[in-house]
């Protein structure tokens, strides 16, 4: 196998400045004022880089990326790029990665993660933190944990997607999603999971305005709602809840179990009361 060649603490500038560039080991190299430098490269570990600006790494294979920094006009830094790990990276610019295919970041922030991971195919995300509106829109086959997002519309169109020890700020979340599972996490924000089917909640706690409403297959263990009003409208659920809950409407069928329900809405024109069992310590006020 051929030693990769070695590129150390260049200033880079101009369109495509390493365009094709394969089997390459760059260090400590600022990529500036140049669109696309690493546009269609193949097998590069790039160490202590900075990216400056825009569309660093499109229609890239097999990327190694430790200890970089994208600055905020290095947007849409990586797209249609196949088999990318980062590491102990800052990612400040907005629009990463887009339908990318086994992607790996491990110990990274994005403080501007607007419309970050699009679309894309196997994604493992360790100890990062992201801040940001519709994070992972339509992405699938995704395995999360230690990940906490400041962001609205999350998850949105996502499917096969594994979440483990999370804290999720965050409204409209799980939005037509498929097959989610959330595990040990807390996540906050109204109308949570709609038009989603098989969404399951493990250990969490959530707090939610009409949250978890018009889900096909909802499944909460050993689950906290906190503030939670409105819950489940036209939901298929079985639900296992640790507190009380402040307000549940017009379920569509299934199991509700909670140390108690503040006000059960049933309106009897609009869902078959029989379908759904529930059952609490305290007996709930019912509304016709």
């Amino acid at each position: 196998m051929n030693e990769k060649t070695e590129i150390r603490q260049q200033f880079l500038t101009g369109e495509r400045a390493l365009f094709q560039g394969a089997g390459l080991k760059i260090y400590d190299t600022i990529f500036d004022d140049g669109e696309s430098p690493l546009k269609e490269s193949r097998d590069i570990e790039l160490y202590g880089c900075m990216f400056k600006w825009k569309y660093p790494l499109w229609y890239a294979k097999n990327i190694t990326v430790k200890n970089c920094t994208w600055f905020e006009m290095g947007r849409a830094g990586v797209w249609y790029t196949d088999h990318i790990a980062v590491e102990d990276s800052s990612i400040e610019a907005p629009k990463n990665f887009r339908r990318c295919h086994d992607v790996t970041l491990k110990n990274v922030t994005i403080p501007n993660a607007a419309e970050t991971l699009w679309s894309c195919d196997g994604v493992t995300i360790e100890q990062v933190a992201a801040k940001g509106d519709y994070f992972a829109m339509n992405s699938r086959n995704m395995n999360i944990r230690d990940f906490t997002l400041y962001g609205n519309y999350s998850f949105d169109g996502a499917k096969n997607v594994e979440i483990r020890n999370a804290r999720l700020l965050s409204k409209d979340s799980f939005w037509n999603s498929e097959h989610v599972t959330v595990y040990d996490s807390f996540i906050s924000g109204e109308y949570l999971g709609w038009n989603s089917k098989d969404l399951t909640l493990v250990n969490c706690t959530v707090e939610s305005l009409q949250g978890m409403c018009y889900i096909d297959n909802l499944v909460m263990k050993n689950c906290k709602l906190i503030n939670t009003t409105l819950a489940f409208e036209y939901s298929t659920v079985d639900a296992d809840i640790t507190s009380k809950i402040d307000s549940v409407f017009n379920p569509s069928g299934g199991i509700i179990r909670a140390d108690h329900i503040d006000r059960l809405i049933i309106e009897k024109d609009k869902i078959d009361p029989e379908k759904t069992r529930i059952f609490c310590r305290d007996e709930p006020q019912q509304e016709a």
